[in-house]
C-alpha cells in the first residue's frame, strides 16, 4: 500500500484495527528480510 502511494494516515483510516506501530513493524521486518548479501554465480 505504501509502495502504491498511500500514506500511513490513509492506511490507518482504512484499517481501524491497525496502529502506526504495526506499519512500522511491518516495514522493519521487510527491511530485515531483504537485507542479505547478493550472491553472484561464478562463471
Amino acid at each position: 500500500m505504501l509502495a502504491g502511494g498511500m500514506t500511513v494516515a490513509q492506511i490507518l483510516a482504512d484499517y481501524d484495527e491497525l496502529e502506526a506501530d504495526d506499519i512500522a513493524a511491518a516495514l522493519s521486518y521487510a527491511a530485515r528480510a531483504v537485507s542479505h548479501p547478493v550472491l553472484v554465480a561464478a562463471e
